[in-house]
C-alpha cells in the first residue's frame, strides 16, 4: 500500500506539473516580484479520470486562475517569521471519482505537505473526506489540515457534519432549492412536475428538499414522477426521458450535474420533451449546447453568479476568464472559486501564520468581494453567505444575453438576483472546536 501511495503521489505532483505548464502566465502579472518564500501547498483531489473527469478540469482551470491572481500580486504577505510573503502552490491528485481513491489521495497530499485540502464535486466524497479530516487532526495535532469545499451542497455537511475544520463556499442544496422556488411559485399554469436526480446523498437531498418545498409553497402542484439513477453510470437517458414525456409533466426539477446532466437533457429533447427544466447546474458543461433551441425559455438554472449578471464588473471579471482561457470547451467560471481563493490568502493573512487552527479562525470571519461580487462565511456552521441569482435560457444577444455559454450561441438571462439575506438558512450545527 505504501509502493502505491507513493507512485500516486509522484503522479500526482507530475500531472500538476505538466498542467501548470499548460497554463501561460497572466500578462498583466508579469511586472509584479514573484514571492521569495516556501509554497504554500493547496491539494486539489477531484475526479480527473473517468466520467466526470470534464468537470475536475474545469475546476482546476477556475482555482489555477485564482491563485495566479494571489501569486500575481505578490503571493501572500507573511511575517519574517512566518516566511515572509510566499506564493500558493496547487497540486493535482486524481480521486477517479472513487472515495476510496480520494482517501487515497488525502493521504498522499498530507504526505507532501499539503495543508488545504479542495474538493468538491461529490458530496458523498466531501463527507468521508471531512470524517477523514477530523480524525487526522485529532491524532496529528502536528499536521492538521483545513477542507475548502467548493461545489459539495448536501446540507447535512454545514448541518449533522459541521466540522470546525471544513467550510463550505457554495450555497447548499437547500439553499439552491428555494431560489429555484421563488421562481417557480410565479409560474401560475404549472400543474405538473418530475422530479428525477443521482441516487447518493446529494440527489437524494435535491428531491427531498422539493417535495418538501412543493408542498409548502405549491401544494397545487402534483409530482407524477420521483426517481433516482447510479451516478454517472448511465450512458442512456432515452427510458427516463420517455417517462418524463409520458407522465404529462410541465417541468422537470433535477439537481443532476456533469454528464448525468448533459445526456438527460439531450435524452429530452430528442424525445421530443417540450417542458421546463428547473436545475442547479444547467448552465455549462454542454447542457445548452444539447438542448439547443429547445431549451430557450424552458431551462432555468441557480447560481451563486451568472455571466450576464449586469454590472460592470461582472462584464469585466468575465471577459477577463475568458482571455484567459479563450477556447469555448473551457468556457467554465464560478465567482465562488474565486471568492474561495480571496478567503484563503485573506485568513493565511490574518492569522499571520499557516497553522490550520489559526486560518481557521480568521475563516469564519471571512468577508471577500471581487468585481462588485462577494460574500461572508457564518461562523456559527461554516456555509458562505451570498447572493443567489437564477438565469433562463435565451440565445446570444437577446435582451439581457450579451454572453453565451462555451460558444454554443445560448446564454442565461438573469431573472432573479436573492440577496444573501434571504438566501440564508438556519442551520443545526453544533460545532464542536479546539
Amino acid at each position: 500500500m505504501h509502493t502505491l501511495i507513493s507512485l500516486s503521489r509522484r503522479a500526482a505532483l507530475a500531472a500538476s506539473a505538466l498542467a501548470f505548464a499548460a497554463l501561460a502566465p497572466i500578462s498583466v502579472h508579469a511586472a509584479t516580484p514573484p514571492a521569495a518564500g516556501a509554497p504554500i501547498k493547496v491539494a486539489l483531489v477531484e475526479s480527473l479520470s473517468g466520467s466526470f473527469a470534464n468537470t475536475g478540469e474545469a475546476v482546476f482551470r477556475n482555482i489555477a486562475w485564482a491563485i495566479e491572481r494571489v501569486n500575481g500580486r505578490g503571493g501572500v504577505a507573511l511575517p519574517a517569521s512566518a516566511g515572509g510573503s510566499r506564493p500558493l502552490q496547487l497540486v493535482r491528485y486524481d480521486s477517479k471519482g472513487q472515495n476510496e481513491e480520494a482517501l487515497s489521495a488525502l493521504r498522499a497530499a498530507i504526505d507532501d505537505g499539503a495543508r488545504v485540502i479542495l474538493q468538491g464535486n461529490s458530496s458523498a466524497t466531501a463527507a468521508v473526506l471531512i470524517e477523514a479530516v477530523n480524525k487526522h487532526n485529532q491524532r496529528e495535532p502536528d499536521k492538521r489540515v483545513l477542507f475548502l469545499n467548493y461545489s459539495a451542497v448536501d446540507p447535512i455537511l454545514t448541518n449533522e457534519k459541521c466540522s470546525f475544520w471544513h467550510f463550505r463556499f457554495d450555497a447548499h442544496a437547500d439553499m439552491r432549492m428555494a431560489a429555484l422556488m421563488d421562481v417557480m411559485r410565479e409560474d401560475k399554469a404549472l400543474q405538473r412536475v418530475y422530479l428525477i436526480g443521482q441516487d447518493y446523498s446529494f440527489g437524494q437531498a435535491v428531491l427531498r428538499e422539493a417535495r418538501r418545498q412543493l408542498g409548502a409553497q405549491r401544494p397545487d402542484v402534483a409530482i407524477v414522477g420521483d426517481e433516482l439513477h447510479p451516478v454517472g453510470r448511465v450512458k442512456d437517458f432515452a427510458p427516463y426521458a420517455v417517462k418524463i414525456k409520458a407522465s404529462g409533466a410541465q417541468a422537470v426539477v433535477t439537481g443532476n450535474w456533469g454528464n448525468d446532466l448533459t445526456l438527460l437533457v439531450k435524452a429530452a429533447r430528442e424525445v421530443g420533451y417540450d417542458g421546463m427544466f428547473y436545475t442547479f447546474y444547467g448552465n455549462a458543461l454542454g447542457a445548452p449546447a444539447a438542448l439547443g433551441d429547445a431549451g430557450v425559455g424552458r431551462v432555468v438554472a441557480v447560481a451563486d453568479w451568472l455571466p450576464n449578471v449586469p454590472t460592470a464588473g461582472s462584464r469585466a471579471f468575465y471577459q477577463s476568464f475568458r482571455e484567459r482561457f479563450p477556447k469555448p470547451q473551457d468556457d467554465y467560471v464560478h465567482m465562488r472559486m474565486q471568492l474561495m481563493v480571496e478567503a484563503l490568502a485573506q485568513a493565511i493573512e490574518r492569522a499571520g501564520s499557516t497553522d490550520a487552527v489559526a486560518v481557521a479562525r480568521a475563516l469564519e470571519d471571512a468577508q471577500v468581494s471581487l468585481h462588485g461580487q462577494g460574500g461572508r462565511m457564518r461562523a456559527q456552521d461554516h456555509q458562505f453567505q451570498q447572493t443567489l441569482v437564477v438565469g433562463v435560457m435565451d440565445r446570444l444577444g437577446a435582451p439581457g444575453v450579451e454572453f453565451d455559454v462555451e460558444g454554443s450561441g445560448y446564454g442565461f438571462r438573469v431573472v432573479r438576483q436573492i440577496a444573501a439575506e434571504q438566501a440564508a438558512q438556519p442551520s443545526s450545527c453544533r460545532m464542536q472546536r479546539p
